[in-house]
């Protein structure tokens, strides 16, 4: 930049804005070592053996949910209808009802969605831990089981979705199921704080009917939001995800390379995971809000491919 003759590299001035408060505020943690690159899984997975129509996609709404109307418009943009319900919780004969009224809305669709947000805001000591209690609930548990295996259905969650899922048990297993002390899980960003920025993520496996529209190895510009959004899992728990093609993508450099540089891997993920899917790849989770990006308004001075089709996918799984 140059004002009354002096220039100034972009670098310098984002430096200068920057130092100030570095130290009390880090932009960025320490970065992790080693090698993160896998090789891409580029066997689609099975379709579905007859057409259904328009999928009907339930997403259940509790406390401290917020991305609600931005799952349902992206769903909707890709041709599907949505059903959204807020959980009542005020006494113990609201919640009563709202479950058997979730199990019968479960029972309508075709896709569930378990959308991003704060529920109970992160408490207990932990994200998703509200939903995944609720669903945990025979009735709930039940109704998706159903979905998933009797009726050929599909699971979405991004975000606290993401951490609902691990915490149930159906990421990475299918099922609802009790977790291991040792269980792959969603933690802490090693930065110690909220993350909100653009990443950049690349799809290494396309084994999941959610990604039947993409290429692996697609680079894919998308928003994240969160604190608990770093994946951790012991080395076996990881050869055998990728072994499967279950890692789904991967966060990466600019040149595609996926790494634990801090700058590209903001949450420090091992192996740089960002989602992974249940084995039969019915069930996705995903840190990264894909659902924010709208062709119309936002994301106007962001360079990259903002256009994830995961939702267009999922209903074409239908058709």
């Amino acid at each position: 930049m140059t004002v009354d003759g002096v220039t100034i590299s972009l670098k310098d001035l984002q430096n200068a804005w920057e130092k100030p408060l570095s130290h009390v505020f880090p932009i960025k943690s320490e970065s992790g070592t080693g090698d993160a690159e896998l090789p891409l899984f580029t066997t689609y997975g099975p379709r579905r053996s007859e057409a259904f129509g328009t999928p009907r996609v339930f997403i259940p709404v509790c406390p401290g949910t917020n991305c609600e109307y931005d799952s349902a418009a992206a769903f909707e943009r890709a041709g599907a209808t949505t059903d959204v319900m807020v959980l009542r919780n005020n006494t113990p004969q609201d919640l009563a009802e709202s479950i058997d009224e979730m199990a019968k809305r479960i029972a309508k669709a075709q896709i569930i969605m378990f959308p991003g947000g704060f529920s109970a805001g992160d408490e207990p000591e932990g994200s998703g831990k509200f939903i995944a209690t609720l669903f945990r609930n025979p009735v709930l548990s039940e109704a998706l089981e159903t979905l998933l295996y009797q009726r050929d259905g599909l699971a979405l969650g991004i975000c606290n979705g993401f951490q609902a899922l691990i915490k149930l048990g159906l990421l990475p297993y299918g099922h609802v199921q009790p977790l291991k002390a040792d269980s792959p899980t969603l933690t802490y960003n090693t930065i110690g704080r909220h993350l909100s920025r653009m990443v950049e993520t690349k799809v290494v496996s396309v084994m999941s009917p959610w990604f039947s529209g993409c290429k692996a190895g697609d680079v894919h510009t998308v928003a994240i939001s969160h604190g608990e959004g770093r994946f951790v899992a012991t080395p076996e728990q990881i050869r055998e995800l990728a072994a499967k093609g279950q890692i789904a993508t991967q966060y990466v450099d600019l040149s595609g390379k996926a790494t634990y540089d801090s700058e590209y891997n903001p949450n420090q993920s091992v192996l740089a995971v960002e989602g992974i899917t249940s084995p039969d790849g019915r069930v996705l989770g995903k840190m990264a809000h894909t659902e924010r990006f709208s062709a119309e308004d936002v994301f106007q001075n962001i360079a990259g491919n903002k256009l994830q089709p995961i939702f267009k996918s999922g209903v074409e799984y239908f058709k």
